[in-house]
């Protein structure tokens, strides 16, 4: 699809999420919690680092949330990289549904959580954000960072809700579209932007996660 952005040299983007936490294992929303990797969430971390290791990468991003950092770091790590943390692509802050499951919310406020699978991005979390307002502090900071990498490849950790969004952009869909496209821990997302163009290459992919890095712990 056709893209406006600032990128004039194409930008190779991997657009990652980072590895299993014990509230992304129970389906819990996470947002500002910092909750860290468990040991099989780092495991399909050091598998996307394996992934990536080939890649020239000239850098290496993360969200300021601890699960991204270590992510993150593993990736970073044969290429030499240190980690540039960036707060655009923080997770959505959920307020006072963070720690709940979807079924905890459905049971508390069904409306909520009817809409929250059906329109999400007319829903604002009590004490949260608007997906409206999500997307635009990473539409901005994607932005930044592609005028800032032009001809180079980048990885980038965040999660779930920030690789959708930016997989979504790349496909021409809004946030509205939220659930269209998928985002696992450990996934692997590649865009590829040009002067005018955006190519998305792979999306959500999987298959660098062996049975023990993939499957259940």
């Amino acid at each position: 699809m056709r893209y406006n952005g600032p990128v004039v040299k194409p930008v190779k983007l991997f657009a990652l999420r980072h590895g299993e936490t014990a509230l992304a294992r129970e389906r819990r929303f996470s947002g500002l919690r910092d909750v860290p990797l468990t040991a099989h969430g780092r495991r399909q971390s050091e598998a996307l680092a394996r992934a990536l290791a080939p890649e020239p990468l000239a850098a290496v991003y993360a969200s300021p949330l601890a699960r991204a950092r270590e992510s993150a770091e593993l990736v970073a790590r044969p290429h030499g990289l240190p980690v540039t943390v960036e707060p655009a692509f923080r997770d959505m802050a959920f307020g006072a549904w963070e720690g709940s499951s979807r079924e905890e919310l459905a049971a508390r406020t069904p409306a909520a959580a009817e809409a929250w699978v059906t329109t999400p991005h007319l829903v604002a979390p009590p004490g949260g954000e608007p997906l409206a307002a999500v997307a635009e502090r990473v539409a901005a900071g994607l932005a930044a960072l592609l005028e800032r990498h032009a001809g180079e490849s980048v990885a980038l950790v965040s999660h779930a809700i920030v690789a959708r969004l930016i997989v979504l952009a790349a496909l021409g869909l809004g946030p509205e579209r939220l659930w269209s496209v998928d985002a696992s821990p450990g996934g692997l997302s590649e865009i590829e932007y040009h002067d005018g163009w955006v190519t998305v290459h792979r999306m959500n992919t999987l298959a660098h996660l062996d049975g023990r890095a993939g499957g259940a712990p």
